[in-house]
């Protein structure tokens, strides 16, 4: 991909390279916007200088709604100027309106990465443990350090740190893979559920964690299950075996 340009015009051909390519590496503001419009032709201006500010920390797209009724449409658009922030080729803020340049500043300045987010990008158990030191509820270090430590066969360590965030679906996946880690009893296809995650295979891990369902007592099912809904969470909605086991596992909990 070549360099990047801090400002440019995309349309519905260019946006995905341009905006959702680009956001996994830097955080990208879509302006969408009217040339008809009084408060976009206000905050352009405004956007363009903060961004031309950061140096290339921060990429600024702009779409003409009149050319890009898709584009529009798609993301939501219902009054414009609108503005969305980009990572990891998701939509993370966004405001409606023109800002001052001060709310401006704020609101791209939110988008860089924290000094939590910098160590989990090193990746190091050290880093993450660094990670979470200065922000507890950083999700990303917490699952990172979790996964790590479930891979050496660290499962109380393990159990501690995810417990510590159950309402989040993967660390509570993370939580029943450390107790079934610690079982003393596990038959031929529960060692097999804790190698196919080890190993990071998480469409086996819904096929064999569906075949151990019926076979397991109450609380041990439970945890096969919030296994299987950790997979579901690593392949994605759309997934074939996330789509087909979604229907298995309801047939076979009831």
């Amino acid at each position: 991909m070549s360099a990047p340009a801090v400002r440019l015009a995309v349309d519905t051909s260019t946006f995905a390279q341009e905006v959702l390519e680009r956001s996994h590496t830097v955080p990208v503001v879509v302006d969408f916007w009217a040339s008809w419009c009084g408060p976009c032709r206000q905050l352009g201006p405004t956007l363009e200088a903060a961004t031309d500010a950061m140096g290339g920390a921060v990429l600024l797209r702009t779409v003409d709604v009149d050319s890009n009724p898709e584009l529009a449409q798609r993301y939501q658009v219902r009054g414009i100027p609108a503005v969305k922030a980009f990572r990891d080729g998701n939509v993370v803020s966004e405001f409606v309106g023109a800002q001052p340049a001060s709310a401006v500043k704020t609101f791209l300045n939110r988008l860089l990465p924290s000094p939590a987010d910098q160590l989990v990008e090193i990746g190091d158990k050290e880093s993450l443990r660094q990670a979470l030191s200065l922000d507890p509820s950083h999700l990303p270090a917490r699952r990172a350090l979790t996964r790590a430590l479930l891979q050496e066969g660290r499962f109380a360590e393990a159990a501690e740190l995810a417990r510590q965030a159950p309402q989040d679906r993967i660390c509570d996946g993370l939580a029943a893979w450390a107790v079934l880690g610690q079982e003393p009893d596990r038959d031929p296809t529960e060692v097999s559920l804790l190698e196919a995650l080890g190993s990071d295979e998480p469409a086996r891990v819904v096929a064999l964690g569906i075949a151990l369902i019926p076979m397991q007592q109450r609380e041990r099912r439970d945890l096969v299950r919030r296994i299987i809904l950790y997979a579901f969470e690593q392949l994605g909605p759309d997934h074939p075996a996330a789509v087909e086991g979604r229907s298995q596992l309801a047939a076979a909990l009831y």
